[in-house]
Formats: structure tokens, C-alpha cells, sequence
């Protein structure tokens, strides 16, 4: 399991690998992160420079506490906070960043799969199948900021474990929204997907986990979408080939085999009856 998970943080790496073989085109992918970075950061700024207001306000039963044990829980708190906030940001970014880049993130789906050969012919959706899926996307964000704000209120280990399952929720997420491209490209069912994950769960949550702890880091958000992008799509190819899928084709009317009808024997002759004459005997000398 952990080699696996390894070589999920290993796809995210060849995702980087693009910029080698297509620089201009991955250039491109940069745009619409930014622009969706800077939407993102007028929210996130100032709620890290009130963290320490929102934790007190939420905390007022702590007043008379030791200093030393206050000063600990409403750090918990704002931390609790923020990796909710970082979660749902994480979806957001991502709603965003795909929606307005669509055409220039489909370009790098469509170079890395002609690049690995055998690429499918349809495009993996358009415009306002990005839009829906965007909406999706926040809305399961929201779903996991709950998840770590819930997670937070365990004692002692809260704030560790909101933060660490912020990351591994948000990654799963990050993960399954960026292969939905290649898997839409060859209209596979939402059962045949769901056969391709199980099949492949820690490479993808590492290839996920990745992807989000470089969402954390200052800019990289910006400069990861397109790595990112390129390696879900070697993440989808990868899966399919681990798990192959069963072909569902259905029969042509014209290939269903014949039913005949059972041509069942003549019934005896009734008593009385003349029956028909019996072929003569062998060497009888009749033709």
C-alpha cells in the first residue's frame, strides 16, 4: 500500500515532467490558476488576520482558564478553522480554475494523451460540463469543511486530525475531479469509475495528497494546476490499465441466435388407418 501511494506522488512528479516536452502549452494552464488564485486570496487574507478574534469568540467559556491551556485551545481552534477554510478553498480553486481554463487545460489532456498513444476521439466535455462540475466541486467542499470543522471538536487531537483529514478529504477530491476529463473522453458509467478507484485507492490518494499539500504552499497553487492536470490524465490511462473493465457491447438483433422450433414427430396413424408404404428393403432390387 505504501508503494502504491508512492507512485501516485510519482504521477503527480511526471505531470511535471510536461513542462520538458510542451513548456508553451503548460505555460498557458498558468493563466486561469492565477486568476482564480487572486479571487481566492481577497477571502482567505483576511481571515487569517482575524483568526485570533474568531477563535476567542468561540471560545468564551476558556476565559478563565490557565493562560497557558487557553492560549493552546484557541489555537487548536483557529487552526481547526483555517484547514476547513484551506479545504473548502482547495474546491473552490479548483471549481474555478478548470471552469475559466477549460480550453486551455483540455489542450494539455488532449498533448498528454496523444503523447502516451491511443488517445479516445472525443473531446471529455466542454465548456458547461466544466461549469456543472465546478458546482459540484464546491458544493463537495463545503461537505468537507463540515467534516473538519466536526473532526476538530475531538479533544486533544482535534486540531491534528482536522488538519490531516482536510488534506487527505481534500485530496481524494483534487484527485477524482482531475481524471474526470480522460474517464468523460471514453463515457465510462459512474459503476465502471467507481471499479477503476477501488482498484487503484492508495495511488490515487497519494497522487491527491500531493497535489493538495502543494496547493498549501505560497503560489503553488498557480504553478501546480498544470502539472496537475497532465498527471491525472497519466493517473486515469494508469487505472485503466490496472483494472481493465469488462466491454459492455450489446448484441445486434441480427447476431441473436435463431430460435427454431422444436419440430416434434407425426403422430401415429389411427386403427383402421392405410399408413404410408415402408421403403423396400435393402437388396430387393427396386431403384
Amino acid at each position: 500500500m505504501i508503494g502504491e501511494f508512492i507512485s501516485g506522488v510519482r504521477t503527480l512528479l511526471r505531470g511535471f515532467g510536461t513542462w520538458r516536452r510542451r513548456p508553451g502549452l503548460m505555460a498557458l494552464g498558468l493563466v486561469p490558476g492565477f486568476i482564480a488564485a487572486l479571487v481566492l486570496l481577497a477571502g482567505l487574507i483576511p481571515l487569517a488576520l482575524t483568526l485570533g478574534p474568531i477563535s476567542d469568540g468561540l471560545t468564551p467559556f476558556a476565559d478563565g482558564w490557565i493562560p497557558a491551556w487557553r492560549s493552546v485551545l484557541r489555537a487548536a481552534v483557529g487552526i481547526v478553522i483555517f484547514a476547513a477554510a484551506l479545504a473548502l478553498a482547495s474546491a473552490v480553486f479548483s471549481a474555478l480554475a478548470l471552469t475559466i481554463g477549460d480550453p486551455f487545460y483540455q489542450r494539455i489532456w488532449r498533448a498528454v494523451e496523444a503523447d502516451l498513444g491511443d488517445a479516445p476521439p472525443s473531446d471529455g466535455g466542454g465548456f458547461w460540463m466544466a461549469v456543472g462540475e465546478g458546482l459540484r466541486l464546491v458544493v463537495l467542499g463545503i461537505l468537507i469543511a463540515i467534516a473538519v470543522l466536526l473532526l476538530g471538536l475531538i479533544p486533544l487531537i482535534g486540531g491534528f486530525l482536522g488538519a490531516v483529514g482536510g488534506v487527505v478529504l481534500s485530496g481524494r477530491m483534487l484527485a477524482r475531479e482531475l481524471t474526470g476529463r480522460a474517464f468523460d473522453a471514453r463515457d465510462l458509467s459512474p459503476a465502471d469509475r467507481a471499479v477503476l478507484f477501488r482498484g487503484s485507492r492508495a495511488r490515487v490518494l497519494g497522487f491527491g495528497v500531493a497535489t493538495q499539500l502543494c496547493f498549501l504552499i505560497p503560489g503553488g497553487a498557480v504553478a501546480v494546476m498544470p502539472a496537475a492536470v497532465a498527471g491525472a490524465t497519466v493517473l486515469a490511462r494508469t487505472m485503466l490499465q490496472r483494472t481493465p473493465l469488462p466491454q459492455h457491447t450489446p448484441q445486434h438483433p441480427s447476431q441473436h441466435t435463431t430460435q427454431h422450433t422444436p419440430q416434434h414427430a407425426p403422430p401415429p396413424p389411427l386403427p383402421g388407418s392405410v399408413s404410408a408404404p415402408l421403403p423396400p428393403p435393402p437388396g430387393s432390387g427396386h431403384a
